[in-house]
């Protein structure tokens, strides 16, 4: 069991650090105002209602295009800090702590202490169940 939880483990780091560097573009096709294709690493497919130039120098009327298209890109994470060879102060600090406090997790505690034991109850004046008559049926 704890192997398949590692490989578990190992797989998905994989795969973040797969999807953390990766960078990708999205393509966006709009019409009128309103979205009609979405693609990711590819170009988004046209409506076919796109104005096409007119090859004519003297017509000086021209139609605004009612199409557009919308490109995002997101970067991925360029650098990656493979090695830890120069530690910070906060870093240093951090792993002394987290090194003691699970080195004494795992201490024996070989005593019971209690801390009550040195103190006697509290004296019973009068039975405060029957005072109340609540009873356990």
């Amino acid at each position: 069991m704890k192997q398949v939880f590692h490989k578990i483990i190992s797989i998905s780091m994989a795969f973040v650090v797969l999807l953390s560097t990766m960078s990708f573009t999205i393509d966006m096709h709009y019409c009128g105002g309103s979205l009609v294709d979405t693609a990711i690493f590819q170009k988004a497919k046209t409506c076919g209602m796109e104005m096409q130039k007119s090859q004519t120098k003297n017509c000086s009327i021209t139609k605004k295009n009612c199409c557009n298209d919308k490109q995002t890109v997101i970067n991925g994470q360029n650098e990656l800090k493979l090695s830890f060879d120069i530690l910070s102060f906060e870093q240093q600090q951090f792993l002394a702590s987290f090194i003691y406090t699970y080195i004494n997790l795992f201490e024996c505690v070989d005593e019971n202490i209690s801390s009550y034991r040195d103190y006697s109850p509290p004296l019973v004046v009068r039975e405060i169940y029957k005072l109340d008559e609540t009873y356990l049926i």
